[in-house]
């Protein structure tokens, strides 16, 4: 019995230990499980915070190249009619001017457009005086002019130009009742008291070759030539066929005298009735990008732009 006894004790002492063993290396193996369950969960928090990282750097990525993308500052007066003008909402397209609750629209706003569109880049525009347009250029305040400027020695004394973005041809504005209404060539002016806009061929070349000719003080601006001419404080003024065609909308009293083809024409050159894009002396770079934008379009893709911006000019209306 006592050796039965001893070897059942025994055998408890082994069974106890075996179960004890057991529980150990289950202990060990479900601790071993739960620490790979937790490096996998792990795993898993890393591998999402490295793709939520990747997914924000690509979101900063595209922002970055969102806000490298070009933007072209094209200055104009806004109160050039047909070439720009100022307007209170964004119709027909027109876009915001710079540091102002107005909006710019034309043929000029209608080409910057079209050249951003092509070139891919975002456009602003920013509304300056007629005389400032050459400094602003010059002083890199505006990247260039689009502004009805024709293509002058003088002006490329101090600017670049690209090839023409428009032929504007030089005609005459008289009152429908005036006493030079009939008028068949230049001579047929002569001693007509007259103005244009300051610092352009019209007041600078054209109104010097009527005979005795009485020049008043240039205006500012079209708008205001023409508002001398409706209130007679002039007899005619000097412009191009597309501001001439607009007054003639704008103010039903006037009529636009076209002496082209004649032999008793304006004298002037070609150059002085190409209208262009003005740009910085030595900016290459920028001049030939507009101008490949240029070489794609036509005299009629011109003339159709044109006739589109006078049809919804502010005026007109």
């Amino acid at each position: 019995m006592g050796g039965n006894v001893r070897y059942c004790r025994t055998f408890s002492h082994v069974y106890f230990l075996l179960r004890s063993d057991m529980v150990f290396v289950f202990a060990y193996f479900e601790i071993q499980n739960r620490n790979k369950e937790k490096g996998v969960m792990k795993m898993k928090r890393i591998f999402a915070l490295v793709l939520s990282c990747m997914m924000l750097l690509a979101l900063c990525a595209c922002g970055t190249a969102s806000k490298e993308r070009k933007v072209l500052r094209v200055g104009m007066e806004c109160a050039y009619a047909p070439y720009n003008w100022a307007q209170s909402d964004d119709s027909n397209g027109a876009v915001p001017i710079v540091d102002s609750s107005d909006y710019a629209y034309g043929y000029d706003v209608m080409m910057a457009k079209l050249i951003c569109e092509k070139l891919g880049w975002d456009l602003e525009i920013y509304k300056l005086d007629w005389d400032s347009l050459p400094l602003a250029v010059q002083a890199g305040k505006i990247d260039c002019a689009i502004a009805g400027q024709s293509i002058t020695a003088k002006r490329l004394q101090s600017v670049d130009f690209t090839a023409p973005y428009y032929y504007a041809s030089i005609v005459a504005l008289v009152k429908k009742d005036g006493a030079y209404a009939s008028a068949k060539g230049v001579a047929d002016l002569e001693g007509a008291k007259a103005t244009s806009q300051i610092n352009t061929v019209w007041y600078d070349v054209c109104l010097p070759q009527i005979k005795d000719v009485k020049i008043q003080p240039a205006m500012e601006s079209a708008p205001a030539m023409l508002v001398a001419l409706d209130a007679g404080k002039v007899d005619l003024v000097v412009t191009d066929m597309p501001t001439a065609k607009a007054a003639c909308v704008a103010y039903p009293g006037m009529t636009l005298l076209d002496f082209t083809n004649k032999d008793d024409n304006f004298k002037v050159s070609e150059e002085e009735i190409n209208i262009g894009i003005s740009t910085k002396k030595g900016n290459t770079e920028l001049t030939e990008s507009l101008d490949s934008v240029l070489a794609q379009l036509t005299v009629e893709d011109f003339t159709k732009m044109m006739d589109e911006a006078i049809a919804v000019q502010p005026l007109a209306q």
